[in-house]
């Protein structure tokens, strides 16, 4: 079931930017590196056109709503200091949300370039999570996470690993904006598979900024939102 944990008549994105300079302000406080967050204007429908046109596909609504009403572009990034969290929680490092209308051409033929030389056979499970998806996000390990376009018209936030890793084809959200709610509610930890599955109790479950772990979390990081 999508999140909504936005104001009574507000968009989703209205909590957004206050939750991620929470969790700017929290990484702070422990010592960490904060650089600054970078909310871009929305895109025009001329720019949406020229990038679709480009991809030859038009972009999933969820995402191409929040490019369109809310931002291009978002960067967010924290990197923690030498402490640690607690427990099952212990290999979350750094923190960050992106995304960038202008650079989805370049994400789908890095994506298209690993299957054609990685993952071609689409009767096999493993290489068939990496097909007709739409990527948004390159991870520094160099997994992906993408949209998932062949469970339109929802199609969901999709892991993708190229390594074999437990995550790999887990999904993340229901849509691109119910992923950013889940996400902006744990104020962003990084995009690895690690740094996330403490959060994700199942391969379909999503996020889950509810869970013990994200409890945990929150106290510990000083995120209070």
């Amino acid at each position: 079931m999508t999140l909504n944990n936005s104001e009574s008549g507000d968009q989703p994105w209205t909590a957004w930017p206050a939750r991620w300079e929470a969790a700017l302000d929290a990484c702070g406080k422990l010592g960490g590196e904060t650089p600054q967050l970078v909310i871009k204007p929305p895109a025009t429908n001329e720019e949406l056109e020229r990038v679709e046109a480009e991809l030859g596909m038009r972009l999933p609504e969820s995402f191409r709503t929040v490019l369109s009403e809310f931002s291009s572009t978002v960067e967010l990034r924290w990197h923690l200091p030498d402490v640690w969290p607690p427990g099952d929680l212990r290999q979350i490092f750094s923190g960050e949300c992106r995304w960038d209308l202008s650079e989805l051409p370049e994400l789908e033929e890095n994506r298209r370039g690993w299957i054609d030389v990685v993952f071609p056979n689409i009767d096999d499970p493993y290489d068939r999570v990496w097909h007709n998806k739409l990527t948004f996000l390159a991870v520094a390990n160099g997994d992906m996470l993408a949209l998932d376009l062949s469970a339109a018209p929802e199609c969901p936030v999709i892991y993708l690993s190229h390594e074999c890793d437990e995550a790999h084809g887990y999904i993340l959200g229901d849509n691109f904006i119910d992923f950013i709610d889940r996400w902006s509610l744990l104020g962003c930890p990084g995009s690895e598979d690690w740094q996330l599955t403490p959060f994700i109790s199942s391969p379909t479950s999503g996020i889950d900024p509810n869970c013990e772990n994200a409890r945990k979390w929150r106290e510990w990081f000083g995120l209070h939102i």
